[in-house]
C-alpha cells in the first residue's frame, strides 16, 4: 500500500524527520536507497553509479556521482510516516546539509569501513553535538577487503564517542551491560533485572548518551533491514509547539520557475491558504518524495513539506512561534571574482543572481562599485564548477571565476565608545555606541544600556536594526567586522526634524568613528587539519607545516599500513592548495582533510593591508565623520574632531563604582525632572555659567545657604518609577523657573497678583528659597521686563536662590532657552513652565521639563516633608512635667495616671494646689 494512501487513510499518526550524512563516497546515497527499497517506496534498486538513484535528481548530480542538494524522501515504518532527508557529503556544499540539521529529530551518519573516522566526519559529528541531534551510525562498505569490525569500533569510541554501542540481531542489543553503564538509573533497573527496556533505551539515544553502531554493505543491503527495524524500535516522535510553528530550511524552484520554501512544520498544523504574514498566504502543500510529490491540503506537527505562494521567506526563518535559526557554523573562506561575457547587463545579472543567493545565502553575491566588478564566496573549487554549471543552465549566461582569495575579517582589541551625528539642515540624529571585543567566534551580538528618558525606545529598536541590517566594513581593509559586542548607551533625537533616515546615517557613522578610534586586528580564517602520510615522509611534512606557520601535536603512532597522522592547525591562506603538494611527494599515498577552525588574529597582517591598499577616508560610501549644522548649513567634520562636537558628552567607558546613597537619583517617569540630594546650589562654582551671568548681568557676590542642613536628612519622595543610575560624579543640576508663567498657574499666586503682582512675586520667591534649600539643585528664577525700556537686565541673590529680571527686548522664554542651549549639554537642566511651545524648544536642548501643575505638586510634597522634619526636631526638645518633679511626687502621679490612688491623696493635693494660689495672689 503507497504512503500517501496511507496518509488519505489517515493510517499514519506520527512524523519523524531523519537526516543521513556522511563523508563524501561513504555510500550515503546508496544506503537511502536501500531504506527505501525495503520499506516498498521504490520497487527497483537505483546505484549511483549507473545514474539511476532515485534522490540523484539533478543532472549534475549523476553526472558527478555526488549529492549536490539536500533531497527529501518519505516512507513508512509502521503507523510512522519517516522523512527522510538526504544531504550533501561533499566539503564544499557543508552549508546546504548544516542547514539541514536544523530541523532534524534524528540522524544517521554514514562512515565508509575502508576508511573509518575521516577529519570531515569528525567535523559532522560536532555539528550534530552542537545541534544536540540523536544520532545512529551505519558502518558501510563492510565488505571490503581488509576492513576490521572490533577496530573501527574502538577507533568509533576514541575519535567520536565512548557511547558508541553495537545493536544487533534478536534483541537488537549485543551488550546490554554497555547501555547500562551510560546512565545510574538505567544501570541500578539492570542490576536487578538484567536487563534494559526499551523506553530507557529510546531515552539514552534521545538524550544522546548512546549511538546505536550498525555494520554492513548498502550496496549489498547487509544490515540494511536491521537499521530500520532499530528506528521502528527506537525512534520516538518529538512532542510539536502549542501553536502553529515551522522553520524554513531551503528555498527552490521547480521546473516551471515556481518559488518552493520547505519547511518543517514544529507545532499545530499548516492548512492551504492559511496567512502567514499580512501580505502572504499558502497556496499549495507539497509532500516530495524524490522529484515526485503529491499535493496535500493540510500537514500536520513533525512533517516537511515544500509550500508555494512565499516571495519573502527566507533559509533559517521563523514562522508562528518558531524563532529564527542563528548563523551557520561553517562559512566559505574564498572569494571570487565572477567575469561576465562581454556585452553582459550587470544590473540584469545581479537580479537573476539574488535567486541563486535566497537559495544560497552564503553565496554572498555583492556589486564592487570600486572595482566594478561582482563578488561571490564560495567553498571551493567543486562548488565553482557547479555554479557555471547552475548560471549557464537557468540564465543561459557563461560566466567565469577569477582566482579564489582569502576572506578576511576585523574585530577591535579594546574597548571604545563610538560617535555619529547626522544634522543636516532639517536633519537630526545623534548615537554613541558602546564596542567592546568579543571570544572568537562570537561574531557579533548588539544590546542597549541606554535609558529610553535619554532615548525614545523606537528610536533604539531603530538603531538595532540599523546596527543589523548590512555588515559593517573594518577600517583596515574594508573587510566585515566580528567577534564584538556593540551597545547604545545614548542617542539624540529633534522632536520635528528627525526621520528613520537620520538614525540609519548616524549608527553607520557611529560604527565607523568608533573603528577608526580603536586599535583594529585583522583577521584570517584558519584550518584544523588532519595529515596522513607515510613514515619516511613525515619530516617533510612536519617541515612544511612550520613553513606555513601552523602547528601540530606530535606525529601518532605509525599504523599497520605504515601511515602517520599529524593534527594540527594552519592559515587557510597557507594550506589551500597543500592537498595537491601531498599527492605528489607522497605518490597518491598521503591525505589532508581541512576543517575551518575559525577566525584569529592574521599571521602577516602588515603584508595584507598592504596589498588590499584599502582607504577608510576614501570609501565614499562608508564616511567615518559625522555632519553637524551651523548658521543654517550642514558641515562635515572629521572622525577625529567627531567627539568635541557631539550634544552629548559623556565618558561611557569610565568605570561605574558600585551604588553609593549619594550616587542613586530617583528619575520620575511622569514628568521627567530629576532631583536628588548633594548636587551643586549655586553656578558660582561653575565657571561656564557664571560667564553667562556676568556677561548678561555683571558679577555678584556669593552668599551663604541657610538651608543646607536640609540637604541629606531625607529620602527622595516616592514616585510612581525609578531608575537607578549610577556615576562616577554625579552632574550639576540646574532648575530654571518661567516666574510669571508660574505665578498665573498657581491659583493662590494668581489671586495674590490680582491684588499685587509684587505681593505675588515676593510670596514665589519666598516658597522656592524654602524648595531650594530642601533640594539643593541651582535655582534661577527668570521674570520678563523687556517691556521696561532701557533695562539693561538684573540678576539678584534673594537668600540662596538667583531671581533674574530679563533685559529690554528680551521675553523670559528667550532667556531660558539661551541658557538652556548653552549648558544644557554639560548638566543636567531642567525648565518648570506650561508654555508648551517653550517646552519643546528646551527638550530639543536636551533639557528635561516640568509643567506648572507637576511643578506645584513637587513643591507641595517637598513643604510636608520640611514641616514634618521641622515638628519632629521641635518634638525631640520638649519639656515634660515629670522630668523635673520631685521623686516622691512623680510616683504619686504614675499611680494617678494608672488609677491606683487614693480620693484622700487627690483632695489634699487639690487643697495644697489652692493654697498656693492664695498665698502668691496675698504677696
Amino acid at each position: 500500500m503507497s504512503l500517501f494512501l496511507l496518509l488519505k487513510r489517515g493510517e499514519i499518526v506520527e512524523n519523524i524527520v531523519m537526516g543521513i550524512l556522511a563523508h563524501v563516497d561513504a555510500g550515503k546515497t546508496t544506503l537511502s536507497e536501500g531504506m527505501l527499497y525495503l520499506s516498498g517506496t521504490v520497487r527497483k534498486l537505483g546505484r549511483v553509479d549507473h545514474k539511476d538513484a532515485f534522490l540523484d535528481t539533478y543532472s549534475l548530480e549523476r553526472d558527478r556521482g555526488i549529492t549536490i542538494f539536500s533531497k527529501q524522501a518519505v516512507f513508512s515504518l509502521g503507523n510512522r510516516r519517516i522523512n527522510l532527508l538526504d544531504t550533501p557529503g561533499h566539503v564544499d556544499f557543508s552549508a546546504e546539509m548544516e542547514r539541514t540539521l536544523q530541523v532534524l529529530d534524528y540522524a544517521v551518519l554514514v562512515i565508509s569501513g575502508a576508511d573509518g573516522v575521516q577529519g570531515h566526519t569528525e567535523t559532522l559529528w560536532k555539528l550534530l553535538k552542537l545541534y544536540e541531534i540523536p544520532t545512529f551510525i551505519f558502518i558501510n562498505k563492510m565488505d571490503q577487503p581488509g576492513t576490521d569490525r572490533e577496530s573501527l569500533l574502538t577507533e568509533l569510541k576514541e575519535r567520536l564517542d565512548e557511547g558508541c554501542i553495537v545493536f544487533g540481531k534478536g534483541k537488537n542489543v549485543e551488550s546490554l551491560e554497555e547501555i547500562a553503564m551510560t546512565d545510574e538509573a538505567v544501570l541500578d533497573y539492570f542490576m536487578e533485572h538484567e536487563t534494559v527496556r526499551n523506553e530507557d533505551i529510546c531515552r539514552l539515544i534521545r538524550e544522546r548518551k548512546i549511538f546505536p553502531c550498525y555494520f554492513g554493505s548498502a550496496l549489498k543491503l547487509d544490515g540494511v533491514q536491521e537499521l530500520l527495524a532499530g528506528f521502528e524500535e527506537y525512534m520516538k516522535p518529538f512532542d510539536g509547539k502549542k501553536g502553529f510553528g515551522a522553520r524554513v530550511f531551503k528555498i527552490s524552484r521547480d521546473d516551471k520557475g515556481e518559488r518552493l520554501t520547505f519547511l518543517k512544520v514544529t507545532g499545530g498544523k499548516l492548512v492551504v491558504k492559511m496567512p502567514i504574514n499580512k501580505e502572504e498566504k499558502i497556496n499549495q502543500i507539497r509532500i516530495y518524495s524524490g522529484a515526485k510529490y503529491e499535493a496535500v491540503n493540510e500537514i500536520e506537527a513533525g512533517g516537511v513539506c515544500a509550500v508555494t505562494g512565499l516571495s519573502s521567506s527566507y533559509i533559517g526563518q521563523g514562522l508562528g512561534v518558531e524563532k529564527g535559526t542563528a548563523a551557520p557554523f561553517l562559512e566559505p573562506v574564498l572569494t571570487y571574482q565572477m567575469i561576465l561575457p562581454e556585452g553582459a547587463d550587470t544590473t540584469k545579472v545581479l537580479r537573476e543572481l539574488k535567486q541563486l543567493e535566497e537559495e544560497e545565502p552564503l553565496l554572498n553575491i555583492v556589486w564592487n562599485p570600486t572595482l566594478e566588478e561582482i563578488h561571490v564566496q564560495l567553498m571551493g573549487e567543486v562548488q565553482t564548477e557547479i555554479l557555471k554549471t547552475m548560471i549557464a543552465e537557468r540564465f543561459h549566461l557563461d560566466v567565469e571565476f577569477g582566482t579564489g582569495k582569502i576572506v578576511y575579517k576585523e574585530t577591535i582589541k579594546s574597548p571604545v565608545v563610538g560617535v555619529g551625528h547626522y544634522e543636516p539642515l532639517r536633519h537630526y540624529a545623534e548615537v554613541h555606541l558602546k564596542m567592546e571585543p568579543l571570544e572568537a567566534g562570537s561574531g557579533l551580538v548588539f544590546d542597549t544600556d541606554c535609558s529610553e528618558d535619554v532615548l525614545d525606545r523606537n528610536w533604539q529598536r531603530l538603531i538595532l536594526t540599523h546596527l543589523q541590517e548590512r555588515e559593517h566594513p573594518g577600517v583596515l581593509t574594508g573587510a566585515p567586522i566580528t567577534d564584538m559586542k556593540i551597545t547604545i548607551v545614548a542617542g539624540r533625537a529633534h522632536l520635528k526634524h528627525t526621520e528613520g533616515g537620520d538614525f540609519r546615517q548616524a549608527t553607520y557613522r557611529a560604527v565607523r568613528q568608533g573603528l577608526k578610534s580603536a586599535e583594529s586586528v585583522l583577521l584570517e580564517p584558519w584550518y584544523s587539519f588532519v595529515l596522513e602520510v607515510p613514515s619516511e615522509q613525515v619530516g617533510r611534512a612536519m617541515s612544511d607545516i612550520g613553513q606555513m606557520n601552523g602547528s601540530f601535536e606530535g606525529p601518532e603512532a605509525e599504523d599497520k599500513q605504515g601511515m602517520v597522522r599529524l593534527t594540527g592547525t594552519a592559515p587557510a591562506s597557507e594550506m589551500r592548495d597543500y592537498q595537491r603538494e601531498v599527492w605528489a611527494y607522497t605518490k597518491g599515498r598521503g591525505r589532508i582533510t581541512l576543517t575551518l577552525k575559525g577566525y584569529e588574529p592574521c599571521h602577516n597582517a602588515e603584508e595584507v593591508i598592504e596589498e588590499i591598499g584599502y582607504d577608510s577616508e576614501r570609501d565614499v560610501d562608508n564616511p567615518t565623520g559625522s555632519v553637524f549644522c551651523a548658521h543654517g548649513a550642514g558641515f562635515l567634520v572629521k572622525w577625529d574632531e567627531v567627539p568635541e562636537y557631539m550634544h552629548i558628552k559623556e565618558d561611557f567607558l569610565a568605570e561605574k563604582p558600585g551604588i553609593e546613597q549619594d550616587e542613586v537619583m530617583a528619575v520620575q517617569m511622569g514628568n521627567h525632572c530629576n532631583y536628588s540630594g548633594g548636587y551643586s546650589f549655586s553656578y558660582d562654582d561653575d565657571p561656564e555659567l557664571l560667564t553667562i551671568m556676568e556677561r548678561e548681568f555683571g558679577s555678584k557676590q556669593k552668599e551663604r545657604d541657610r538651608y543646607s542642613s536640609y540637604r541629606k536628612q531625607t529620602v527622595s519622595t516616592p514616585v510612581l518609577h525609578t531608575t537607578v543610575i549610577k556615576e562616577n560624579e554625579p552632574k550639576k543640576e540646574y532648575l530654571l523657573v518661567d516666574g510669571y508663567n508660574i505665578i498665573f498657574a498657581w491659583e493662590e499666586l494668581n489671586e495674590l497678583a490680582k491684588a499685587s503682582i509684587d505681593a505675588a512675586r515676593n510670596k514665589l520667591m519666598d516658597i522656592l528659597s524654602n524648595y531650594q534649600g530642601f533640594i539643593g539643585c541651582t535655582l534661577i528664577l527668570v521674570f520678563d521686563a523687556y517691556k521696561v525700556k532701557g533695562n539693561q537686565g538684573e540678576v539678584q541673590k534673594y537668600h540662596n536662590i538667583y531671581v533674574v529680571y530679563t533685559k529690554e527686548a528680551e521675553t523670559a522664554d528667550q532667556y531660558i532657552e539661551k541658557t538652556t542651549h548653552e549648558i544644557g549639554r554639560k548638566y543636567k537642566v531642567t525648565v518648570a513652565t506650561s508654555d508648551a511651545l517653550e517646552q519643546v524648544i528646551v527638550m530639543g536642548q536636551g533639557a528635561y521639563r516640568i509643567s506648572a501643575r507637576d511643578f506645584y505638586e513637587e513643591v507641595e510634597r517637598t513643604e510636608k516633608q520640611i514641616r514634618e522634619i521641622n515638628e519632629r526636631e521641635r518634638g525631640e526638645k520638649r519639656n515634660y512635667l515629670l522630668d523635673y518633679a520631685k521623686e516622691e511626687d512623680a510616683r504619686e502621679m504614675e499611680k494617678v495616671r494608672l488609677g491606683k490612688t487614693t480620693e484622700k491623696w487627690l483632695k489634699n493635693e487639690h487643697n495644697s494646689y489652692r493654697n498656693g494660689i492664695v498665698c502668691a495672689k496675698k504677696q
